[in-house]
């Protein structure tokens, strides 16, 4: 009797082994084929990706194409034979263990508006944006997970892990594509409070915060950046809202409003003032937090506006003031004033 093959584990979607025709729909149209075939074939290395497309083996309406060719709807795409393997956390969506986790992280993450175009979530502190570097489950893969229905779901923009608050996400690529116009043409509105060290002493007016920003690595390759005269500009409007003071420490709480959106934009700003966010595990003042207890980085995206993608409505979306910047608040005073 002759022995059956032994099967290899999955590594492509089904079938893997032959050309597949893709037909752009209207969720597809607009974006780069390179960045197209990137999300099509997840898993694939971006220079394998790079490297049929020139070579011709990928083609569009039977044409070579460029990597920088912008997809029409209706265009037929022509891709190779390709193994995509899927990366750890999209296996691990298959699992009762992850799915029920999804779960426990959804119930914590409230709709703040929902139509056909947008979810906004509030984002608790503590969970990524998305899954990467051994985070299986983020935003975006818990959000899939439990809202299965949806067929399209990206992020709009990030937060920082620690970050709580308003988080945009598009459920249309035409909404993912008018709002991340809005986002480079500075057509948006969004603003942080934070708890800061020390107290901030602000003139009249709002401060208005110039440092250049440059990204580097730490030899771990952790990403960190530095205020350095060769960097990117960048612009923070700072609000100072009320000092809080006891007789080992004061805390300023304040408004920052994001004029340009670099990395790290207002932790390095805050840093550079001299005024560290309470808990913030990369540019703050450790002995200090130890001192006070912080329990988290007391950095919240508290609101969000921008014109609605479709409706041109002007939208303000807005997130509470999280309970433990009340519970921290609440073990300071509020100076009196003669």
């Amino acid at each position: 009797m002759k022995s059956e093959p032994i099967s290899k584990p999955l590594t492509a979607k089904t079938p893997a082994a032959a050309v597949h025709l893709q037909t752009i729909g209207p969720e597809e149209a607009g974006q780069r084929l390179d960045n197209f075939l990137l999300r099509w074939a997840k898993g694939v290395p971006k220079s394998h990706v790079y490297r049929i497309i020139r070579s011709g083996e990928v083609r569009v309406n039977k044409k070579r194409a460029e990597p920088t060719t912008r997809l029409v709807e209706g265009d037929v795409v022509r891709v190779p034979p390709v193994r995509i393997a899927e990366p750890a956390q999209m296996a691990a969506v298959n699992t009762a263990q992850t799915k029920s986790r999804a779960r426990g992280y959804s119930d914590k993450m409230p709709i703040l508006y929902e139509d056909e175009a947008l979810l906004i979530v509030n984002k608790p502190a503590g969970l990524a944006v998305h899954g990467g570097s051994g985070i299986a489950l983020g935003v975006i893969e818990t959000l899939r997970i439990t809202r299965p229905e949806l067929k399209f779901l990206e992020l709009v923009h990030r937060l920082d892990r620690d970050t709580s608050g308003v988080l945009l996400l598009a459920k249309k690529r035409s909404a993912l594509v008018e709002l991340h116009r809005q986002i480079r043409e500075g057509q948006t509105d969004k603003r942080y409070y934070l708890l800061a060290h020390g107290e901030i002493t602000q003139g009249p007016g709002v401060m208005q915060l110039k440092f250049p920003l440059h990204k580097y690595l730490l030899a771990n390759g952790e990403r960190r950046v530095r205020v350095d005269p060769d960097g990117l500009p960048s612009h923070t409007a700072l609000r100072v809202s009320k000092i809080f003071k006891r007789e080992d420490a004061s805390i300023t709480l304040a408004e920052a409003q994001l004029k340009t959106g670099r990395t790290h934009q207002i932790r390095v700003h805050l840093q550079k003032l001299g005024h560290a966010i309470l808990g913030d595990d990369k540019y703050g003042f450790e002995d200090q937090d130890k001192a006070i207890k912080s329990k988290r980085l007391y950095l919240h995206a508290h609101l969000a506006g921008f014109t609605h993608p479709r409706t041109g409505e002007k939208m303000r979306i807005e997130s509470p003031l999280p309970s433990e910047f009340t519970a921290m608040m609440q073990t300071f005073e509020v100076p009196k004033h003669d």
